[in-house]
């Protein structure tokens, strides 16, 4: 999809979607609709049998979008009023009996701010969000499906159906939200998934259910979508049911890659999201808000983080048998005639922190900045640390893998990198003015030749992974000096893709 708000935007606009349609579905036909801004996506769940009975199971809201794909979902949504939902349940079930269609459907609407509403399309299936819909009403739509499939009724009416409390579901995409929402590829090094229980149909049902299909140590690749998991909470209303799914959120891990977690926690605590102020366009006119907020790293989260370090370094350091009680096997810092004072470097998406650590009897004296305390380890097992800062006592998880540290407390979340100086030496910088992928995919199109002249913010690569295209431009004025990829080959995330040269550094020479 794409939005065309001026006509000599259109002709990109349209080559773009072609190829992405051509890619994804093998058909480069498109439609042309009106644009219809602040409006809300509301789907209806339908499902029907081979005996003539047809029912709807209300109303999910699916607003909340990027890239014109759902990434939160609930139900009912808010602030309808109840001729419209009725208006919507009755027009998705005529539009299934007029294609005497069996089985289970989505019929997607778009409302507008006068309530008028208008028919986007029928998914014949059931939808990556039906669990919001299985909590409200107690059903469990995949019986529903299998019972349909063989033959039998229905196994409710809609007059038997009842809508209990609210649902809402959260995607979690391995995605990074501050660079486009491009997908992230790597291995799920850890992975955490809040605490759930089996699902149970009913009017009370389970108050958080986790689905995922894949676990600790999968590779999210890129050929497949990068969804880790869905959060799905219920309460008794949607107020309960949002702190549940903030909650949630902020017991979710993983580390290896980028995910949308953080983003996903800012938004749903918005003053937006909690006025249920939902459309379509929320989260592009508001990006800014959601993303990677400029705030510095908490005091509690380094020393948590410097406490982890510690106990790992102590955990890795050996005893000698030959000599148990060698000094030289010790973590503690002591020193014969002085203090051991050590700097830490560590690195936040914001902030670049040192910290300094003086060694005494029993822990250290930590110093980041203006702040400084006491700390002592008094507590770890599993990932989870209790240290003491000055007399207060901190309770958090810690989860790490090499030198990526994420720490949980308080209800935040941070990622902190450790800066080893070993590793730090051995790494070698990016050469100035050269292009590397973004995210692995496929080479779609190549916009320039070797010597090209171009200028800042002309188009050179255009890549796909993902079902997305994503182009990359010049930034500043320059020529290309070599082009290393063809139109269809498949790269890697960091390959360098072309050699670019400032014209401020040298001429273009074809």
């Amino acid at each position: 999809m794409r939005v065309v708000e001026d006509a000599e935007d259109f002709e990109s606009a349209l080559a773009s979607s072609r190829r992405e349609a051509k890619s994804s579905f093998g058909d480069e036909s498109l439609l042309i609709e009106k644009y219809l801004p602040y409006s809300r996506h509301i789907e209806i769940q339908v499902f029907a049998d081979s005996y003539g009975n047809y029912v709807h199971l209300f109303e999910r809201d699916c607003s909340i979008q990027r890239r014109y794909q759902k990434i939160v979902e609930e139900a009912p949504p808010s602030g309808l009023a109840p001729e419209l939902r009725r208006s919507l349940g009755e027009t998705a079930v005529a539009a299934a009996r007029a294609v005497s269609y069996i089985g289970a459907g989505t019929v997607e609407f778009l409302v507008d701010q006068d309530a008028h509403f208008y028919f986007m399309e029928m998914n014949t299936r059931l939808q990556v969000e039906h669990p919001v819909t299985e909590m409200i009403t107690g059903q469990d739509l995949v019986e529903w499906q299998l019972r349909v499939a063989a033959g039998q009724p229905l196994p409710v009416l809609q007059d038997e159906l009842r809508i209990y409390g609210h649902a809402i579901e959260a995607r979690i995409y391995a995605e990074d939200p501050d660079n486009h929402f491009l997908p992230s590829i790597g291995t799920l090094r850890i992975l955490k998934l809040p605490k759930a229980v089996e699902f149970e149909t009913g009017p009370d049902p389970t108050p958080v259910r986790v689905d995922s299909g894949v676990r600790e140590g999968d590779v999210i690749t890129a050929h497949y979508d990068p969804m880790i998991a869905k959060l799905i909470v219920w309460g008794t209303d949607r107020t309960t049911a949002v702190a549940r799914l903030r909650q949630t959120l902020g017991d979710f891990v993983a580390i290896g890659l980028q995910t949308n977690r953080a983003f996903l926690s800012r938004l749903v605590s918005s003053s937006e999201f909690i006025a249920a102020n939902l459309d379509t366009g929320l989260i592009d006119r508001t990006l800014g808000h959601w993303l990677s907020p400029d705030r510095p790293v908490r005091f509690a989260s380094i020393a948590l983080a410097t406490a982890a370090l510690l106990k790992r370094e102590e955990m890795n350091t050996k005893a000698d048998p030959a000599d148990p009680f060698s000094p030289w096997a010790k973590t503690s810092g002591w020193q014969p005639n002085a203090e051991y004072v050590r700097t830490l470097s560590w690195r936040s998406p914001h902030q670049d922190i040192e910290a300094k650590l003086t060694y005494s009897r029993g822990g250290y004296l930590l110093q980041t900045g203006r702040d400084s305390a006491l700390v002592s380890l008094l507590e770890d097992r599993e990932n989870q640390f209790v240290v003491l800062v000055n007399s207060e006592r901190i309770a958090g998880h810690v989860y790490s893998h090499d030198e990526s540290f994420v720490i949980v407390e308080a209800g935040e979340q941070v990622t902190l990198r450790w800066i080893d100086p070993v590793s730090l030496a051995s790494h070698a910088e990016h050469a100035e003015g050269n292009l590397s992928a973004p995210m692995p995919g496929k080479i779609i199109a190549v916009l320039v030749t070797n010597g090209q002249t171009v200028t800042k913010g002309a188009p050179l690569v255009t890549m796909e992974a993902m079902k997305m295209e994503h182009t990359i431009v010049a930034v500043e004025d320059g020529c290309v000096d070599e082009v290393l990829f063809n139109e269809g080959d498949q790269v890697g995330e960091g390959a360098l893709l072309l050699r670019f040269s400032p014209t401020n550094i040298v001429q273009c020479r074809k």
